[in-house]
């Protein structure tokens, strides 16, 4: 026997005899817990771990343990969620009744303690520390050795045994547990579903765990960094109430930006807080649910906190400050002509509706700033923590674009006093805070919504009535240089992306979004939403977005011939479902006819080439369908019945003839009927109708198919038999030539060579994949 093999079989004998004689044997063995005693004696001197150990965390551990949905609430990528360990409760849990308190590292506890008092266990040796007792009572140890000690199959499907759900039951053991789970779950080691590390990995992380696993935090941000914080950190700290109305306004809609400063050579990020202590003091976090809620303290700061944390893909929202940036703020809030009397309180009811806490800011000023940086306020839709699951996705199609309405026409008096009459008609759910009830408040809503919306109409009709100023002059132009004025939206089922630009083929729908409705949607599935919420509260978020989706589809609607917008509506909304087709079939669409000429009977595509038009100067090449050189091209236009058999998200990494790599992302985008179905999805798919798109790049976190061609022939190969796939075992030998499938021998490779393309490719924008929908075919 080996002498790994034997100390294996050492360790699952002593937790045996653990759990046989209860945690008082435990207790006698190695000692009483002391989690903060062993942070106190053993966070100094980490280098060790900043230069081996982290790199081998994130490369194969945090690619599953980093995000809001991490099995087990284990997240690896800091000290602080290493520390903080597993929990059994589950963040997203579409279930229960009551709003659950939430876990947020750093905000909800500040002490490993206080994580034990949360229920959260350890998964590092908390008791004495010795050699032995390190390895022996580390949950992270056993979880890896597990692993080792069991045989892995190398490219086979694997068994049922294996549960790769997104809401699979999770076991999440303490070390009292974990022999049994061992017995029971043999192939339940760590990485889960993945090859095992090498063997020099395993003895590196062995190593430091051995010794007591010391950590440190990342390098402090430079001297030259620190100062553009204290900087920023004054501007937005100033004393007026005007100043501090502003920041308000400016925190609630950046908080979960990872802030950088792209004229300096520094890597850090930074995350907008509010702290009860001001600049040049430790920071001193306020941890309410939402950004709006009450800090219960007499003044909040803004101050800017280094993200210590690894940078994720799924979670990563850069923001570029400069000089230049803030300049603009200054003019859009502190140089505007208003006045703030009195500053607006945080009681729910009115913290939950923008329109009235910031009345008293220019809506020009509110709506430029938000189109400023639009596709960073859309990824806080897409990227944060709402936006996670089946059902709450299933609220938006599969690939649409989003343009805007200029804010010189959605600015004037008319559309003030609009907003300022029907504030009351503008009230989101977050009002009700998270406990909810779905179905009273959902007729509220509506009935809130329709009001809104006749009001909206009456005023529309009014404005456009002489035909002529419905027209391409109402779209947002990026002021011809901002490429924030065109977006793609892509839906992957239980994931979501956005980017900049029109990207791939035309799709069956697209959002025009005015300020008003701008502003709701980022309340309501933002600012507003508790992932801790309780399943009236999620519920009602989700039903709510159905009428914000039906406005942004009627904007872009108004904008065709009267002749075909209930048809095209009509078609967009086949099959659904009696009282929905009542809502959107009340007078909501404009009367006045569009001030656009069209030539064919095709105005929707007419449209779209318009769009295409007007937004040439700004729009974003980088993910250009038609850039693809032949045969990759190909997949554009292949046939359904082969699109069926697709994943959402497939990466297909090239190599060339000079040794290089090049990544694209084929993407699946399912068709539905409609999507006005909470729970019926399956029942409205229309997959005839089902198209996909490959761009040069990566788009989507959440890969779910690795694909590599090492040649050019291999790339013809694999188009032709892509294009001639017919059922899932013509799927699954493409996958065993072509794929690497999560059982690949040189899995982890590969991983690294996509990570490495990525992070050449991507620049700022660049973080670790998620494998936590990596499917098995």
């Amino acid at each position: 026997m080996s002498k790994r093999a034997l100390f294996c079989a050492v360790i699952v004998a002593v937790l045996s005899g653990c759990v046989a004689l209860g945690v008082s044997k435990y207790d006698d063995m190695f000692g009483p817990e002391q989690p903060q005693a062993r942070i106190e004696q053993y966070h100094q001197g980490g280098a060790r771990y900043l230069q081996s150990v982290k790199p081998i965390l994130e490369s194969r551990c945090v690619v599953c343990h980093g995000c809001y949905d991490a099995p087990c609430q284990l997240k690896l990528s800091s000290p602080e969620g290493i520390d903080r360990g597993l929990s059994k409760e589950l963040v997203y849990d579409g279930t229960r009744l009551l709003a659950q308190t939430p876990t947020r590292l750093l905000f909800d506890a500040q002490t490993t303690t206080q994580w034990r008092e949360r229920g959260f266990t350890p998964v590092l040796n908390e008791r004495n520390q010795s050699e032995y007792s390190n390895l022996a009572g580390s949950v992270l140890y056993n979880s890896l050795l597990l692993k080792m000690s069991h045989r892995f199959p190398e490219q086979g499907i694997l068994g049922k045994e294996f549960d790769f759900s997104l809401d699979r039951t999770q076991s999440c053991p303490t070390m009292d547990e974990f022999s049994t789970l061992a017995k029971q779950q043999p192939h339940a080691g760590m990485p889960y579903g993945l090859p095992a590390l090498t063997h020099d990995e395993f003895k590196t992380l062995e190593a430091w765990l051995q010794s007591g696993s010391k950590m440190s935090q990342i390098a402090k941000p430079s001297v030259a960094a620190q100062k553009e914080v204290k900087k920023w950190e004054q501007f937005l700290n100033q004393d007026s109430n005007k100043h501090r109305l502003a920041a308000r306004y400016i925190f609630e809609h950046w908080y979960l930006a990872h802030i950088y400063f792209p004229h300096l050579d520094d890597p850090a990020f930074f995350q907008l807080v509010r702290s009860s202590t001001p600049p040049g003091q430790p920071v001193a976090l306020v941890s309410s649910v939402r950004p709006f809620d009450d800090p219960k303290i007499d003044r909040v700061y803004y101050r800017l906190m280094q993200v210590r944390s690894t940078i994720l893909s799924k979670t990563h929202m850069p923001l570029a400050l400069n000089d230049a940036k803030l300049s603009r703020l200054h003019q859009q809030f502190y140089a505007a002509d208003y006045h703030v009397d009195e500053l607006p309180g945080y009681e729910p009811e009115l913290a939950a509706n923008p329109f009235k806490v910031f009345k008293d800011i220019p809506v020009n000023s509110r709506y430029q700033f938000m189109l400023d940086e639009a596709e960073l306020i859309v990824k806080g839709f897409i990227k944060g923590p709402v936006c996670r699951g089946q059902i709450a996705l299933n609220v938006i199609n599969d690939h649409f674009w989003v343009a805007f309405v200029d804010p010189e026409k959605n600015s004037n008096e008319a559309v003030n006093q609009l907003l300022l009459k029907h504030d009351e008609d503008l009230v989101l759910p977050a009002a009700e805070q998270s406990n909810a009830l779905p179905l009273s408040s959902w007729a509220k809503y509506a009935t809130k919504q329709q009001d809104y919306l006749r009001a909206k109409t009456e005023l529309a009709d009014k404005m456009f009535a002489d035909g002529l100023r419905l027209n391409m002059d109402l779209i947002w132009r990026g002021e011809g240089e901002n490429p924030n004025a065109a977006l793609t939206i892509f839906r992957h089922f239980d994931s979501a992306t956005v980017v900049k630009g029109f990207i791939g083929q035309p799709p069956k729908t697209a959002w025009v979004l005015d300020y008003a409705l701008f502003e709701r949607i980022h309340y309501l599935l933002v600012a507003g939403f508790d992932v801790y919420g309780n399943i009236g509260h999620q519920l009602i978020t989700r039903l709510y977005m159905d009428f914000l989706r039906l406005e942004g589809e009627q904007n872009f609607l108004n904008l065709l011939p009267l002749s075909h917008r209930q048809e095209i509506k009509r078609y967009w909304y086949r099959k659904s479902h009696l009282s929905l087709s009542e809502f959107i079939n009340r007078k909501s669409l404009i009367g006045a006819p569009t001030g656009i000429k069209y030539e064919t009977d095709d105005p929707k595509q007419e449209l779209y080439d318009k769009l295409h038009a007007v937004l040439k100067p700004v729009l974003n090449r980088d993910y250009d369908y038609q850039a693809v050189g032949k045969p990759l091209q190909t997949l554009n236009s292949m046939s359904v019945r082969a699109i069926n058999l697709l994943p959402q998200v497939s990466f297909i990494i090239t190599k060339q003839s000079d040794g290089s790599h090049q990544a694209f992302s084929l993407l699946h985008h399912n068709a539905h009927y409609n999507i006005s179905s909470l729970l019926n999805e399956e029942g409205q798919r229309a997959y005839t109708e089902d198209t996909a798109t490959i761009v040069p790049g990566f788009i989507g976190d959440y890969p779910e198919a690795i694909w590599y061609l090492e040649s050019e022939a291999a790339q013809e190969d694999f188009v032709s038999s892509f294009s001639q796939m017919n059922s899932e075992s013509d799927y699954r030998a493409l996958r065993a030539q072509y794929g690497i499938r999560r059982t690949h021998p040189e899995f982890w490779r590969y991983s690294d060579l996509i990570h490495d393309i990525a992070k050449q490719t991507r620049g700022v924008e660049y973080g670790l994949f998620d494998y936590n929908r990596l499917e098995n075919r």
